[in-house]
């Protein structure tokens, strides 16, 4: 693990990261959603893409990375760039969930990965189903302390700067930013979330053109339980565009 401290708004961001496979030639970006860290993501993904080089981010505000302000989804976009300058990071592969979907979108990959991403707006408010999602994933992976940060009301317990940030991202509609995409998309959902619903997978599928969408068993962290279907299927589409 390592920190880099990157300059944003006029201030200081410490960003946790961690690479894995440091040789290889392919850059594997994997960011993970609201509530969630890189060790997380790290644990799911790590067994599998032996070929990429991975690289996992802890966002602004979660696991080891500070957040001393307020930010929207362009600012934690752009704290993440400034990381992959400075590790000489290449935009091959970039694999967002749920939240870190819409980081890796406006990243613009050759190969975006959206697992479960939020950017859809969905009729019932999404910060809701994401308190009630975290809930379900902190209980699966054993981290029930962190519990009390997604039940309390209106996530109150959220620092002053994350709790703005999350009245900032919950409801954006990137209508407009999938459409504009213009790479290679991997779309992978649970059939049974309620946080980012089927129907939001289905839209994104018609706005980017060059795209494909797996649907698995499960809610929105179905991916904790397919992690080596998915990775086969990242690998097939970054392949899919090295025979253009």
């Amino acid at each position: 693990m390592a920190v880099k401290s990157i300059q944003h708004m006029q201030h200081t961001f410490d960003i946790s990261y961690e690479i894995l496979n440091p040789s290889a030639k392919i850059d594997l970006i994997i960011l993970h959603g609201w509530g969630s860290n890189k060790n997380i993501m790290k644990n799911i993904f790590s067994p599998f893409l032996n070929s990429f080089r991975h690289i996992y981010i802890d966002l602004p505000g979660f696991g080891k990375s500070t957040c001393p302000i307020a930010l929207k989804t362009t600012d934690v976009t752009r704290i993440v760039e400034l990381l992959m300058i400075h590790i000489n990071a290449n935009k091959d592969v970039i694999l967002g969930h749920s939240f870190g979907g819409k980081v890796a979108l406006l990243l613009d990959p050759k190969v975006l990965v959206l697992v479960a991403s939020a950017g859809i707006k969905v009729p019932k408010p999404l910060s809701i189903q994401v308190k009630i999602a975290t809930t379900k994933v902190f209980n699966f992976l054993g981290l029930k302390k962190f519990r009390s940060l997604f039940v309390a009301e209106d996530v109150k317990n959220l620092s002053r700067p994350m709790y703005e940030t999350f009245k900032n991202v919950v409801d954006e509609d990137f209508t407009h930013e999938f459409r504009e995409y213009k790479g290679k998309a991997l779309l992978c959902w649970g059939e049974d979330d309620t946080a980012t619903p089927l129907s939001s997978a289905n839209k994104i599928q018609e706005l980017v053109k060059d795209s494909k969408l797996e649907v698995y068993k499960g809610d929105h962290f179905f991916f904790t339980k397919v992690a080596k279907d998915i990775s086969v299927r990242v690998e097939e589409t970054f392949l899919a565009t090295m025979s253009h």
